[in-house]
């Protein structure tokens, strides 16, 4: 008997930045954003608009981070859009500053991911920034885990290991480790894992260095260690990530 034709599939809705914006409204500790190939906002939802101490979202849209935020983060957040607008390349959970509602510093973790036209070429960018603290807990990273992690960013390469991040911090190995998975959502050891890896991406990226001398200079115990700490993580070795950027 024959089969039955079966329909073509039919295509995937296209979702619309209102739409984008209405399902982020119900998450108040998250900023969601839309920005155009010059980096100006085309959709945003409350949640940003609190952070940037604005109350309409006119006062918003179409202006750019060195319009709303102080020159040293406008930088900063700039850089960071071009070059996801240059190189189509996302940002995945980055550790930075941002404004809280009362003007005052505070952390979150941000992605950015490419948008991109029908013959695949950047046409602009859409992220969301998610606060890094606990509901009801103190509104900031602790300056203690701050500096730690600032630390690490410079020392990942080092033996590194959670009891001397925790002493950067000058706390007891216990603590950081409940504050980092608190706020962060990694362990300590979970966090130098995944600043090494971040590091060897992008030198695996940006660089002709091999990858036992990426491995070392990302504070890898051997070639091997490397190699399989970044299939597990990625799903492929760095020989193939590095095929596949080219």
């Amino acid at each position: 008997m024959p089969k039955a034709a079966q329909s073509p599939a039919s295509p995937l809705p296209v979702l619309s930045a209102d739409t984008m914006v209405e399902l982020f409204e119900q998450l108040p500790e998250v900023a969601f954003f839309v920005k155009d190939l010059h980096g100006r906002y085309t959709a945003v939802n409350a949640s940003l608009l609190r952070r940037s101490g604005l109350r309409e979202r006119a006062d918003l849209l179409g202006k750019t981070v060195s319009d709303i935020f102080p020159p040293d983060l406008a930088a900063r957040f700039e850089a960071q859009d071009n070059a996801v607008l240059r190189t189509g390349r996302p940002v995945r959970d980055q550790l930075e500053l941002h404004w809280y509602t009362d003007r005052r510093r505070g952390w979150c973790l941000t992605t950015k991911l490419p948008l991109r036209g029908p013959d695949g070429t950047v046409t602009g960018l859409v992220g969301i920034s998610r606060d890094v603290r606990h509901p009801g807990e103190t509104a900031e990273v602790p300056a203690a885990v701050a500096s730690a992690l600032e630390w690490l960013k410079k020392n990942f390469h080092e033996p590194v290991s959670a009891a001397s991040l925790a002493a950067q911090a000058r706390m007891a190995p216990g603590r950081f480790a409940r504050i980092s998975k608190r706020l962060l959502g990694l362990s300590p050891q979970q966090l130098i894992h995944q600043t090494r890896l971040q590091a060897a991406t992008s030198l695996l990226e940006s660089t002709a260095r091999s990858v036992a001398e990426i491995a070392a200079a990302c504070g890898f115990t051997d070639h091997s260690a490397f190699t399989r700490a970044f299939k597990s993580a990625l799903g492929h070795t760095p020989t193939q990530h590095r095929l596949r950027r080219r």
